[in-house]
């Protein structure tokens, strides 16, 4: 399964890793994931979803949790 959040769409990203001496090397930086049960309140399913940190305060935020 890939490294994606569900709500936020962030994934996994490179850049380079820099050593004292400045000397650069690739490294890959990865999202802060979660598995979330969410409960649909109409439904009354339960859906769990993949979401970054940053995702569950927007769905906080929303009153989806």
């Amino acid at each position: 399964m890939s490294r994606v959040c569900q709500v936020t769409g962030k994934k996994t990203s490179v850049g380079n890793k820099r050593s004292h001496s400045m000397r650069a090397t690739r490294r890959t930086f990865r999202p802060n994931l979660f598995y979330k049960n969410i409960t649909d309140k109409e439904t009354g399913l339960v859906y769990r979803i993949r979401v970054s940190a940053k995702g569950l305060r927007t769905l906080k935020k929303k009153g989806l949790i």
